[in-house]
């Protein structure tokens, strides 16, 4: 099985220089691209269960529209079609189930936020956590954010 390389899909800035790495770096290893879209846990409130299927049917149905947005760009960087996976929870317990139930998945590969916000949520409980972050020792490589497209194609 080639080495996957698993990227977590938000809406951060900084989040397309991550995908473009990943894909850049499968395409140069032979590996493929894992998309992850996390979205958010369901509400348990049983009084409202019908509001409720409603908002987590649209919320799946956003959480695919953004992935195959993605998954178009992603593919063409990588030269194979990346798997796309959705879940619902906690980013971090959504990555640990990810990364613990395929063990094909060899690097997570995350990006720094640009400028004075911060490196981000993911960085941040990556680095204080270290192995405990993804439930296994994985790699993690951290993007910065700004890198531009020549900068990943000199670096991947």
């Amino acid at each position: 099985m080639p080495r996957k390389f698993l990227v977590v899909v938000d809406d951060s800035p900084e989040f397309e220089a991550a995908l473009r790495y990943a894909a850049r770096r499968a395409r140069s290893t032979g590996g493929r691209v894992v998309m992850l879209r996390v979205i958010p846990p369901a509400a348990s409130d049983a009084h409202w269960s019908g509001v409720r299927e409603e908002i987590e049917r649209q919320t799946r149905a956003e959480a695919e529209a953004s992935l195959n947005r993605w998954a178009a760009e992603a593919g063409e960087r990588a030269g194979s079609t990346p798997l796309l996976l959705i879940e619902r929870g906690e980013p971090q317990n959504c990555i640990r189930k990810v990364v613990g139930e395929d063990p094909d998945i060899k690097i997570l590969v995350l990006a720094a936020g640009e400028g004075g916000r911060g490196p981000g949520p993911l960085v941040t409980a990556m680095v204080k956590q270290g192995a405990a972050f993804t439930g296994r020792k994985l790699p993690v490589t951290i993007v910065p954010g700004e890198l531009t497209e020549n900068d990943i194609e000199d670096l991947a």
